[in-house]
């Protein structure tokens, strides 16, 4: 499988400090799933919660690759390449 250079240059994966979305939390909304990117190591919602915490993040930071943080989920997600890869 390619793998794109985004995925290439992560050496040690960011998981999450706790397993809480940390705009939701600030404002009191719920959230479906949890992802946390790579770069910066915040941990937000998915697009299946309301606020699609997580999209946003990349769309304002232009960081590229997520991880889930659901227990059992692994894999990495590169915004800019719509790359998945399980690990």
């Amino acid at each position: 499988m390619e793998v794109c250079k985004h995925i290439k240059e992560i050496t040690l994966l960011k998981h999450p400090k706790e397993q809480v979305c940390e705009e939701c939390i600030k404002t009191g909304d719920e959230w479906v799933h949890l992802r946390t990117c790579q770069t910066c190591g915040v941990t937000l919602c998915c697009d299946q919660s309301p606020k699609q915490h997580m999209t946003k993040h990349y769309h304002a930071t232009h960081h590229p690759v997520i991880i889930s943080s659901q227990p059992g989920e692994r894999w990495l997600w590169c915004y800019p390449d719509e790359l998945f890869v399980e690990y």
